[in-house]
């Protein structure tokens, strides 16, 4: 999927269909200011400013009134945030925060240009909202936050992106719960509204997850466990579309493909695909394997991602895929790639096997033999594939051959596919060793 672009697609990932309702709602019920600055609960300052604010209709007209007095417009949204403490009007205020960074992503830098003058960081500012008891409240700045976060020039870091980051494991662990059949309180929220929560929380995750610091951090805060649970649990289709677009863009770092190897995600992802009835899931899918096999610098993770997939039955759910017709040429040029990757990877087996079958000449057949021991040995999922091609029984075949180094080379490859523990192995030998020296002297 190379010609996806990541911002776009991320954009039109968040699912905001309850949050849409609610905002409109919430645009259409105008706040009298006046009646707060009666009150001094705001400032003058303030009250003329947002009233301001709210007569410019059109995005040129904030443009220009945001280029001038962005340190006001910044500093007015904060305190009536934190002075105001009717539900209604935060909700009022955030979103206006929210369709203002929504319509200009550059706009962000007025809060962060605000909060570096008072030497401190836009952080404190929203992540306290986190922790109020309205789930449109708490959502929206859920999503002011990522904007802030994947948009500005300065990185969340630290204890702030510890706190979201866990709060947003909370919210997809609260789904893996609920698709569990535990019971999860939350309070007078639906469960097709709480799942429409959690896919706003999912969109934040994809949100951030378009920047590499942020996929690193993601990961050490065990976070792709927390998408595994998720997609090992029953979960609508739109959040589990959600899940694999994450794991998409973390397999765009090299780095964290190497790391991804720990974890059983070509299993659930092909078991997924095989179940798949959206294209956009199916989609996904393609290009997070692609991003396996393709961005993958060690020829090794390749091998092991590549078998890791032919393993679970992959090519032929994509010559299943090839036969069928799709709007989105990524789709088609995906498969096409794998089946190329994929089908290399079995041709390597084959010729081995092969050798194995039809050779006489012995030299051919303990090379054979020995890079069979060699394949299984640094790709354990390999043992299953060559099983499958029958290389096993062949290998086991040659274990009485006439000559020396077939018999030798093809006990050996026995031997390191009977082998379940590489690493049990490796101390057995080495405990070994000085008994053996020991022997002989």
């Amino acid at each position: 999927m190379t010609k996806m672009d990541i911002r776009g697609a991320v954009d039109a990932a968040v699912p905001t269909n309850i949050i849409a309702a609610k905002a409109a709602e919430v645009r259409a019920n105008k706040v009298n200011w006046q009646s707060y600055l009666q009150g001094q609960m705001i400032s003058a300052e303030d009250c003329e400013f947002i009233q301001r604010f709210e007569m410019k209709r059109s995005s040129e007209e904030k443009q220009e009134m945001l280029q001038t007095e962005g340190s006001q417009c910044a500093k007015t949204f904060i305190n009536l945030m934190t002075h105001i403490s009717k539900e209604q009007t935060v909700q009022y205020i955030l979103t206006m925060v929210d369709d203002m960074l929504q319509e200009n992503h550059q706009r962000v830098s007025i809060f962060f240009d605000y909060a570096k003058r008072s030497k401190s960081t836009a952080w404190p500012y929203f992540l306290p909202m986190l922790n109020r008891q309205d789930p449109f409240t708490v959502h929206m700045a859920a999503r002011i936050i990522a904007k802030l976060a994947a948009w500005g020039k300065e990185l969340m870091e630290g204890s702030d992106l510890n706190y979201y980051f866990n709060w947003i494991k909370t919210q997809l662990s609260s789904q893996k719960l609920r698709g569990s059949g535990v019971a999860v309180e939350t309070g007078t929220i639906s469960s097709s509204d709480s799942s429409q929560y959690v896919q706003c929380v999912a969109g934040c995750l994809q949100l951030m997850l378009r920047v590499n610091e942020y996929r690193f951090a993601w990961v050490e805060a065990d976070g792709v466990n927390c998408i595994m649970g998720v997609l090992s649990n029953k979960c609508g289709f739109q959040l589990q579309y959600q899940m694999i677009f994450s794991i998409w863009l973390l397999a765009f770092s090299p780095q964290m493909c190497e790391h991804l190897r720990r974890y059983n995600i070509i299993p659930v992802l092909s078991d997924i695909l095989q179940e798949s009835v959206k294209e956009k899931v199916t989609r996904i899918i393609l290009a997070a394997f692609r991003n396996f096999l393709e961005k993958s610098t060690e020829r090794e993770t390749r091998q092991e991602y590549a078998l890791a997939m032919i393993q679970c039955k992959v090519l032929k759910q994509l010559e299943n895929l090839e036969q069928q017709k799709y709007d989105d040429e990524d789709i088609s040029e995906d498969i096409k790639f794998l089946l190329e990757k994929l089908g290399e990877s079995v041709q390597d087996l084959r010729i081995l096997t092969k050798l194995l079958e039809v050779s006489d000449d012995p030299q051919v057949l303990a090379v054979a033999a020995h890079d069979v021991g060699e394949y299984v040995r640094h790709y354990p999922r390999g043992k299953r594939v060559i099983e499958q091609l029958g290389g096993k029984q062949l290998v086991m075949n040659h274990m009485h051959h006439e000559d020396q180094q077939v018999r030798y080379n093809a006990l050996l490859a026995v031997q390191k596919l009977m082998v379940h523990n590489w690493e049990y192995l490796g101390k057995q030998l080495q405990s070994e060793q000085p008994q053996t020296a020991a022997a002989r002297s």
